[in-house]
């Protein structure tokens, strides 16, 4: 598996050399300050790529951007209003800039209005490390009392509504307001962030759409797009939605495998693929992510290896991201799963045998607790992930280690 690690650009406190020290291989990254819907032009892939390519002292760092995270497709194009199809006309001149730029995995997701969703950016586990979570109570506390949104407590089980009802009462000004905040919470230096205002018209303009709606949008978005990356040679990879379950009363079409194939049946080309995160698609009980390696994985393009611990069992509910090695997803069977897949590519002669993976999130250990880095994104809680992660693929891998055939 070629071992990457996701970066926010220049602006991101963790460096091109914190990289190199923790060994990895080729670099995530996108150009976040462009509007959604513009086009990627040369000159600013150019410009990343140039970011990239040195260290702190100016040497070469030798690293590449090998994967794109994320080229977004808009709200427009996911609901088919407004500039919809100049925006797909924007994506395909994009996905041309970036295959001319030696680019060739696209990662991206069709989530409605909220890309991933947590209530706490810092919530302190056991060991005094703090990590994402998501609370289904303050989740509803935020949807029914802060959102408003219209008859949004008929969404949650009754003891969960007045879980919330209970909690908002008892949150001061400072409190609610930080809790919208971390739902509404954006990637540093994105060009868009939500208001709640914002997050309502959205809601409005939803109304209308249902998950087979939505799901009939995305299957016109990738009819158009596509066949166009195939012909450049590009592999897009969709992103799982996170959490996988409804949310806000908006529709979710990328939760279970049920819906990955569906998907991949309507677009029959190697080039729409899937980007298999474990951490998100973990969130869920009915998700098995080892046999889903196995049964869909020779249309898996990217690896987001991270595992979250679930607190309750049932479909939604709480959950909060664990160590790699530590949640609910039987990390040693997936990445197990990974190899034999790379082992078929391989002796089919795939180019692309060799899986694109990085360790996705972390908790915040040791000095990440002061550095303040993007949230789920810590230098050290990230390479002890990798480290993890590496450890099992070098034991799998090893010759005196029963055969992955």
């Amino acid at each position: 598996m070629r071992q990457t690690w996701r970066w926010f650009g220049p602006k991101d406190i963790v460096s091109i050399d914190d990289m190199l020290q923790a060994g990895v291989e080729g670099v995530v990254t996108a150009l976040h300050h462009v509007t959604t819907g513009n086009v990627w032009s040369p000159d600013e892939i150019a410009r990343r790529q140039r970011e990239l390519s040195v260290m702190k002292d100016g040497q070469p760092s030798g690293l590449r951007w090998e994967v794109v995270e994320s080229l977004p497709v808009s709200e427009d194009i996911k609901k088919q209003k407004g500039a919809w199809r100049e925006h797909i006309a924007n994506y395909k001149i994009s996905l041309k800039n970036l295959a001319d730029a030696g680019i060739e995995v696209i990662c991206y997701n069709f989530m409605p209005v909220l890309d991933w969703t947590r209530t706490s950016l810092a919530w302190r586990v056991p060991t005094g490390a703090t990590c994402m979570r998501f609370d289904y109570a303050d989740f509803a506390a935020f949807d029914i009392h802060i959102l408003s949104r219209r008859n949004a407590a008929a969404d949650y089980p009754d003891e969960i509504a007045e879980t919330a009802r209970a909690r908002h009462a008892a949150m001061s000004a400072a409190d609610r307001d930080a809790l919208a905040r971390n739902v509404v919470f954006g990637l540093p230096g994105a060009a868009e962030n939500f208001t709640l205002d914002d997050v309502r018209r959205h809601l409005d303009e939803y109304g209308s759409i249902d998950a087979g709606r939505l799901r009939a949008h995305f299957i016109d978005f990738l009819t158009e797009v596509a066949p166009v990356a195939e012909d450049l040679g590009l592999r897009l990879c969709c992103h799982p939605d996170d959490p996988p379950f409804d949310l806000l009363g908006l529709p979710r079409v990328m939760s279970t495998e049920a819906d990955y194939q569906a998907i991949m049946s309507a677009v029959d080309t190697p080039a729409n693929g899937i980007t298999l995160c474990s951490g998100s698609l973990g969130a869920r009980p009915d998700n098995d992510l080892p046999g889903m390696m196995e049964r869909m994985g020779e249309r898996v393009h990217f690896l987001h290896l991270r595992n979250v611990k679930r607190e309750t069992g049932a479909i939604r509910g709480s959950f909060h991201e664990a160590e790699h090695l530590g949640g609910d997803t039987d990390m040693v069977a997936l990445l197990a799963a990974a190899l034999r897949e790379e082992n078929r590519r391989k002796a089919a002669g795939r180019a692309d045998w060799s899986i694109p993976m990085r360790p996705d999130h972390g908790q915040d250990i040791l000095d990440d607790l002061n550095r303040k880095a993007q949230p789920g994104y810590p230098s050290i809680g990230r390479l002890k992930g990798l480290a993890e992660l590496r450890g099992i693929i070098t034991a799998l891998s090893h010759p005196k280690v029963a055969t992955l055939d």
